[in-house]
């Protein structure tokens, strides 16, 4: 395999600008950078959940996710409208539909908190939704496959399931959202 990164400073991001995969160059500043960077902070703090030792029978999820990650910023990167493969948005969906068996139903809003890693899902579960939202936001100029969206959208109900899941399995329990 050839060697794809081979000098990490080059010093040519110094004006604000960076170089897309395309060999093209952008603004920092552009809506497109910024979804590439909302998905590359999204996939770090999937790698600190697969780091946590209460969610060991999940990093193999956590690893698949973090993979198809990189593939919607790479796929932006480059800017491609190559479709997203679909049977990604069918896994995740198997994975909810799993993971919510035994999920007591929602008679109300929950809180995020209760276990650190419950805590920690819920951090991430926004930064999924904020990624998911610059991603519609560099669409508006920019080639992105609808189904990268569809895909941010799954996966911040799978997180959504998996901070349930935690909860209720660590015993913490839920946090019920106080209307009075």
């Amino acid at each position: 395999m050839s060697k794809r990164i081979t000098k990490v400073t080059t010093k040519r991001g110094d004006g604000g600008s960076t170089g897309m995969g395309d060999g093209s160059r952008l603004s920092k500043s552009s809506n497109l950078v910024n979804a590439i960077g909302e998905v590359d902070e999204l996939n770090s703090w999937i790698g600190l959940l697969a780091s946590s030792s209460h969610l060991k029978k999940e990093v193999e999820l956590l690893r698949r996710i973090q993979n198809d990650l990189f593939d919607i910023g790479g796929s932006m990167a480059m800017r491609s409208d190559v479709d997203f493969d679909k049977k990604k948005i069918e896994w995740l969906e198997e994975k909810i539909d799993h993971l919510n068996k035994g999920l007591p139903d929602l008679d109300n809003f929950i809180l995020p908190g209760g276990h650190k890693d419950s805590s920690k899902i819920h951090i991430a579960r926004t930064v999924c939704r904020r990624a998911e939202r610059s991603l519609i936001l560099a669409r508006e100029n920019e080639s992105i496959n609808k189904s990268c969206i569809i895909y941010m959208n799954r996966l911040s109900d799978l997180l959504f399931v998996l901070a349930r899941k935690i909860n209720i399995d660590s015993d913490e329990g839920e946090i019920l959202w106080d209307q009075t």
